[in-house]
Formats: C-alpha cells, structure tokens, sequence
C-alpha cells in the first residue's frame, strides 16, 4: 500500500481526511451549512472557557500535567474529572458549570492531551495514566474524593483500582464510569455492517503506522476536512445528530483536531489491549455510577452492563437516544446521575 493512500485512511480513522472529489466536497459543504442555518440553542454557552485555579504537576518520568482546581474550597468532598481520549478536561464543561458552586472540583488533562505535555509512545499507556491520577489525587486531593471518569477516562479509574485498590473506601469514596469499557474494545463494530467492519480494523494499524511516522501530513489533511469532520463526528458522537448544536459539535471537534495525530496513534493500542474487568471487584466498597448512551458505538451498551454485572452493588443509567459524548449531549440526566452518586458518597452508602 502506497504512502499516499496510506495517509488517506489514516485521516479518515480520526475523521478528517479531504473529499477527494469537487461534487462530493460541495456536497458535503451544503450539508453542513444547512445544519449550521438551524436555530442552536447553544450558540451563546461559553464553551472551553470555564476556568480554575491552574496547577501543573511533574509526573515520576518527567511529564508535565495541567491541572485545575475550581468551585467550593472547603467542600466535603472534592470531585475529580478525568477525560476522554483525542478530549481534554473542557469535555467536562456542563458537569463544572453545575458542580462548581457547591463542590470542589479538580480537572485534569491527561497527558498528552489538552495542555499536558507529551510523553514517549511507550509511556502513552492505560496503567501509566492510572499512576497519573495517583499523582493527581495525592498532590490536589486533601480529604476524600468520588472520580469521574468518561471513555479513556474511566479505564485510568480502573487502572488505579487495579494497582491502587487501598484507596477507594478511604480515599474513594465514589466512581463514576462514563460512556467507558473494560475491555474488548477491539471488538467494537463501530454500528457497521460486519464486513465493513472488519475492512476497518483491517486497515486501522496501517492507518496507525502512517499517523505515527508521518503525523505531520495527516495533521494537514485533517485541516483540509473539517466538513468532514464535522459530519462524521455528528453522527458517531451524539444520539440525536439531526437535533444536536452545531456549536456543540465544533467545540468537540476541536478537542480532536487538537489532538496531534502521533497522540493518537501512541494511545490506540493501549486502547485495543485494555482489559480491567478483574480489577472492578474493588468498586464495590464505594457508591458506583455507570452512564452510558444507548446509541453509543465507541463503547457500547454491552460493555457497560459487563462492568455492571462485575460490580453488582454499582447503579446502571442509560440514556437513551445518545451516543459517546453522553455528558455534553445530555448533561442534565448526567448531572442527575452526578449529584445521586454524590450523595450517596457522602453518605457512605454503597
């Protein structure tokens, strides 16, 4: 397979890759600017512009971490955030906005992500993450915690579970799983047609290869697709894509495209390799929340009932009509799900 063609998968995987053809690039451009003429509830919300007091962090292999730590200082509980893969800590915006004024909120990107600062490709793995946010708890952290964790996100929990299970009880007092796996995501059809979607995951690690060997073309090309982009993400991302804002949409989309090209390709194998489902034993001595979307193809329905069925004392919500970004495009059911858990926390009810 040529070099060149190469890199055209590999821009379509993270959705960005030209039109190739003039019809099809006028095509896509009416498309989206009909959906953008549509009135956008969210067209005045002020995303990625909530802020905190800054903190950065030096992980034990030299790592910059950007941290923040906003809302009620003197809390009883302080409730970290951690994000998904190709986001950053503004994916956390409705659930800081609904938080901040009556708890104590740390947010953090992972690294190599948002203003994190990157890390050797053998260094960009799940367990790696999970001494991440050990770091965060011990350094941001006084007093006890519940984590919230969304896609990659909630496989960093699993993995301080796994290699720090003392923690949750005393510490943790809480967890959320959001729209995350525990494993097999390998498996994931992504919604497609079973040949096609084995086509895909045929072509993904020569995609992968490309990204990481030549991140800079496939960055440009990514630039050069962001109608693309923007259609795609709007499908795979959000349940009820004919309603969801535009404005929501490009705020997602310019996580992803933020995210450099040899970041992605270093964190998909670990991504493929996860499998914590035995380390979940160790969420049941703390209040558990699982959300998931019931349109979510990244990491669907099923893989949150494995986590639920592996942690029977955790309480299971899904939301329907929503996909993968459940807490942006349905942040009130989420928040709900937040704020119950939360309370139970406090409590100390499992």
């Amino acid at each position: 397979m040529g070099t060149r063609r190469k890199v055209g998968i590999a821009g379509a995987v993270v959705g960005a890759a030209s039109a190739g053809a003039a019809v099809a690039t006028l095509a896509k451009r009416y498309a989206v600017g009909r959906i953008r003429l549509r009135p956008d509830l969210e067209a005045s919300e002020p995303f990625g512009e909530l802020r905190g007091q800054p903190v950065v962090l030096t992980t034990s292999d030299g790592v910059s971490i950007q941290a923040e730590v906003d809302g009620v200082e003197d809390a009883p509980l302080t409730v970290v955030l951690c994000h998904g893969y190709c986001l950053s800590s503004d994916s956390w915006h409705y659930q800081r906005r609904d938080l901040r004024d009556t708890h104590r909120l740390v947010l953090w990107d992972q690294r190599c992500h948002g203003a994190s600062a990157r890390a050797h490709a053998d260094d960009c793995t799940i367990d790696r993450l999970g001494e991440d946010l050990a770091l965060v708890l011990q350094e941001l952290v006084p007093g006890p915690c519940v984590l919230v964790g969304h896609s990659m996100g909630g496989m960093t929990i699993m993995a301080l579970a796994e290699r720090r299970p003392e923690l949750f009880g005393d510490k943790v007092r809480g967890v959320s799983l959001i729209a995350t796996s525990a494993g097999k995501l390998a498996e994931v059809t992504l919604g497609l047609p079973a040949l096609v979607s084995r086509m895909v995951h045929i072509a993904i690690p020569s995609a992968v290869s490309v990204m990481r060997r030549r991140g800079a073309l496939v960055d440009r090309g990514r630039e050069a697709g962001t109608d693309l982009s923007f259609l795609a993400l709007r499908h795979f991302a959000f349940g009820d894509a004919k309603n969801v804002s535009p404005t929501l949409v490009d705020f997602v989309e310019s996580m992803i495209r933020g995210t450099p090209s040899e970041v992605i390709a270093d964190f998909y194998p670990a991504l493929m390799s996860h499998d914590k489902l035995t380390a979940l034993d160790v969420l049941n001595k703390v209040p558990t929340a699982i959300i998931v979307g019931d349109r979510d193809w990244l990491t669907p329905v099923d893989h949150s009932r494995a986590i639920a069925a592996a942690v029977p004392t955790a309480q299971l919500t899904t939301v329907p009509d929503t996909s993968h970004m459940v807490q942006l495009e349905r942040p009130d059911l989420v928040n709900e799900a937040l704020r119950e858990l939360l309370k139970r926390a406090e409590r100390g009810n499992g």
